[in-house]
């Protein structure tokens, strides 16, 4: 199985383009769902995210507040290390697990893993390819004050507070412009589909 792992910005269009390989026949697992998974209450990162953060950041039904936590990591750089170093081995693991079950059911799919904090969290050796998903900074931050509500200075420290898209850029093996319309980018995605199918082809050979 050829695992691709992808990623980029927050608002750049990730699960467009993951969606849009999916179509096309790959295999699709999103770190965000997974993430959402391993903070379930009696999980291990549920626990330590407790005894880290307190119980301020915890809802009645003891689920954990996401949003709450998302507007702290936003301007607090050690809050936001702490998080990934608890949450981050854990989707790590899972995922591999999956990746694992998937390849024994289906040894010549192409897996693309879309990963957010990939390149951050120092991840990228686990992927044969990695892949960026960009978009300029404008249309970042009008996709982030439409669809999460934020205002222009909120949508600006989110921004602020990841890691330059243009680093990830220069890591890349392929890079996605998300910048345009949806049918540039999905000939853009169904361009570099050609190119792991044949790559997933030699694999095997």
């Amino acid at each position: 199985m050829l695992k691709v792992g992808l990623t980029g910005g927050i608002a750049s269009g990730k699960s467009t383009v993951a969606k849009g390989f999916a179509r096309l026949g790959a295999k699709v697992l999103d770190a965000d769902e997974v993430a959402r998974e391993v903070v379930l209450p009696g999980r291990p990162a549920w626990t330590k995210l407790r005894e880290v953060f307190g119980s301020d950041f915890f809802q009645p039904d003891q689920s954990l507040n996401r949003n709450k936590l998302r507007r702290l990591i936003f301007t607090d750089p050690e809050k936001r290390s702490q998080l990934n170093n608890i949450v981050h081995p854990e989707v790590m693991r899972e995922i591999q697990h999956r990746s694992e079950q998937m390849a024994a059911m289906t040894p010549d799919a192409v897996l693309v893993v879309d990963v957010p904090l990939l390149l951050e969290v120092g991840a990228a050796d686990r992927f044969d390819r990695v892949m960026v998903v960009y978009a300029n900074e404008s249309v970042q931050i009008d996709r982030l004050m439409k669809r999460d509500g934020l205002s222009l200075e909120e949508a600006t420290e989110a921004l602020a507070a990841q890691m330059v898209l243009g680093e990830k850029v220069g890591k890349a093996d392929y890079v996605i412009d998300n910048s345009g319309t949806r049918e540039e980018t999905q000939a853009q995605v169904e361009r570099v589909w050609q190119e792991l199918l044949e790559l997933a082809r030699n694999e095997k050979q």
